[in-house]
């Protein structure tokens, strides 16, 4: 009988617990930027947790466009970056990060290359922030125009 009193007395305790740290999580709004894991190059190195910035600050004042901030290093800047395609992450990528999340591929502005991935419903604010790329004109075969 006490280890019944006990575990209802532990059951009361976790559930305020859980129910004050959701009314902080409330109380402080929603997160800034689009959280989310990249990696740099593209196709390789690890995938890193950060969150991606679309601020609209002026460049003259120091702000930048976009950013790209992870948890530990240095920000990457994505002012000048294209998107050249959305996908769903492999099998073996789903063992890193959420399965269901969608990789965003990028190419920066010096060339070198980016994936971020992030979820389905953050994809548009994504595109929003790294506009994709212009696509390539169709070939007209000679002869037809």
């Amino acid at each position: 009988m006490i280890e019944f009193l006990c575990l209802a007395a532990l059951a009361a305790a976790t559930g305020w617990l859980v129910r004050r740290k959701q009314r902080q999580r409330v109380a402080a709004g929603p997160p800034a930027g689009i959280p989310g894991m990249a990696r740099r190059p593209a196709g390789e190195g690890r995938w890193r947790a950060g969150t991606l910035h679309g601020d609209q600050g002026a460049p003259e004042d120091g702000g930048a466009l976009a950013r790209w901030e992870p948890r530990r290093g240095p920000a990457v800047a994505l002012a000048g970056a294209r998107a050249t395609g959305v996908r769903v992450p492999t099998v073996r990528e789903g063992v890193s990060i959420n399965p269901g999340s969608r990789i965003v591929a990028c190419v920066l502005e010096g060339g070198d290359t980016m994936e971020i991935a992030v979820m389905p419903l953050d994809v548009s604010g994504l595109l929003e922030v790294v506009p994709r790329a212009d696509p390539e004109p169709p070939e007209v075969p000679e002869g037809t125009a």
